[in-house]
C-alpha cells in the first residue's frame, strides 16, 4: 500500500508548493480534484488540455518530490434532474478522464449521483426506505430509467480514454451509500464500476467497514483515510439521519475527524488488514474534514497515524 493524500485540503497552496510539503511528510501519492466538489486548484483541465506541453510539465513536477498520482478526482451528481447541473458534471467527468489519458492514470473518483423522483423533477430524491409503496416507484424510476443507462453510456467513453476504474465513493445522499447499492450499479454496469473507499461514510450509518471490505472483494479501485466520531448521547436521540445543521459538533449525532480522533488504532489495523487480504495494494488517501483541526495539523496527525497502520510491504 502506498500513503496518499487528497490535495484538494492544500487548494490554497499551488501545487508545487503543495507537493513539496506532502514530500516532506513523506507521502507517496496525490489524488487530483480536477472538477465538481473537489475543484481544480491543483489541475484546471481546460487549461491543460490547451497546453501541449501540460502532461510532460506535470509528471516532471511530481517526480521532482517523487510522488504519484493515485487518482483524478471530480464529485458531482451527473444525473442530477436539472439538465445544466447534469451536464457541467458529465463534462467535468469527461474532461477529466481526457486528463487521466495524458497522465497515464486510469482511475476516476466520482459519485454515482441521484436522480429526481420523476422526469419533472427539480431536485434529488435519496430514498431511505422502501414503504410507503410510492419509494419503491421513485428507486425503480431512478436505477432503471436513469442512474444504470447513464453509467452504461459512461463507462464506454471513460473506456476511450483509458480510464477502466470508475470509484464511486458511497455517500449517503446518492444512490451508491453502501455496499449493496455499489454491487448492484456494478452488476448491471460492469467491472469498470467500483468503489471508492471512505469509512468515514460507512461508520455514519453505523457498519463495520472491515466486513464491508470483505464484501466488495475484487470492487475496491480506491480508499480514503477519513473518519467520524458518533455521539451516541446524540445518536441514542435522533439516530445517524439526523439533520441537525448546527456546526456545534457537540450538538450533532456524528462529525467527520481526522484519522484516529474516531476511531483507534485497532479499528483501523482491522481495516487495513482487511484490505490487505482481499489485495487491496493501492493508495490510502488523507481526505482532511475534521472541524476542530486546521488543514496542517490534522493532516500531519493523520500521517502519522497511517505509518503505523499500513501495511506497506507484500507478503
Amino acid at each position: 500500500m502506498k500513503l496518499g493524500v487528497m490535495t484538494v485540503i492544500l487548494g490554497a497552496k499551488p501545487a508545487e508548493e503543495a507537493f513539496r510539503y506532502l514530500s516532506s511528510l513523506k507521502v507517496q501519492t496525490v489524488e487530483i480534484g480536477t472538477g465538481g466538489y473537489p475543484g481544480t486548484a491543483h489541475l484546471n483541465p481546460k487549461e491543460f488540455l490547451s497546453d501541449a506541453n501540460a502532461a510532460a510539465s506535470y509528471k516532471e513536477m511530481l517526480k521532482r518530490y517523487n510522488l504519484e498520482i493515485s487518482a483524478l478526482s471530480t464529485h458531482s451528481n451527473h444525473v442530477h434532474p436539472q439538465k445544466e447541473i447534469a451536464d457541467k458534471a458529465h463534462s467535468d467527468f469527461i474532461d477529466t478522464c481526457r486528463v487521466a489519458e495524458k497522465l497515464g492514470v486510469d482511475t476516476v473518483v466520482t459519485f454515482s449521483g441521484c436522480p429526481g423522483d420523476h422526469k419533472g423533477a427539480k431536485y434529488s430524491n435519496w430514498v431511505t426506505c422502501l414503504w410507503p409503496d410510492d419509494f419503491r416507484c421513485i428507486l425503480d424510476y431512478q436505477w432503471n430509467e436513469v442512474l444504470i443507462p447513464y453509467w452504461k453510456e459512461t463507462v464506454k467513453e471513460a473506456a476511450n480514454y483509458g480510464v477502466t476504474r470508475i470509484a464511486f465513493e458511497m455517500h449517503p445522499g446518492f444512490c451508491v451509500y453502501n455496499p449493496y447499492t455499489l454491487l448492484k450499479l456494478r452488476s448491471a454496469v460492469g467491472q469498470a464500476v467500483g468503489a471508492n473507499f471512505d469509512p468515514s461514510h460507512l461508520f455514519w450509518q453505523q457498519m463495520k467497514p472491515g466486513e464491508a471490505i470483505k464484501a466488495l472483494k475484487g470492487a475496491i479501485y480506491h480508499f480514503h483515510a477519513k473518519d467520524t466520531k458518533l455521539d451516541m448521547a446524540n445518536v441514542h436521540v435522533n439516530g445517524v439521519l439526523d439533520t441537525n445543521i448546527s456546526h456545534n459538533i457537540i450538538e450533532k449525532s456524528w462529525a467527520f475527524r481526522t484519522v484516529g480522533y474516531g476511531h483507534d488504532y485497532l479499528e483501523w489495523k482491522e481495516i487495513i488488514s482487511s484490505l490487505a487480504a482481499i489485495g487491496y495494494d493501492r493508495s490510502i488517501s488523507i481526505e482532511h474534514e475534521d472541524s476542530l483541526m486546521s488543514v496542517n495539523e490534522g493532516l500531519e496527525k493523520a500521517v502519522s497515524f497511517l505509518h503505523q497502520v499500513l501495511i506497506f510491504d507484500k507478503v
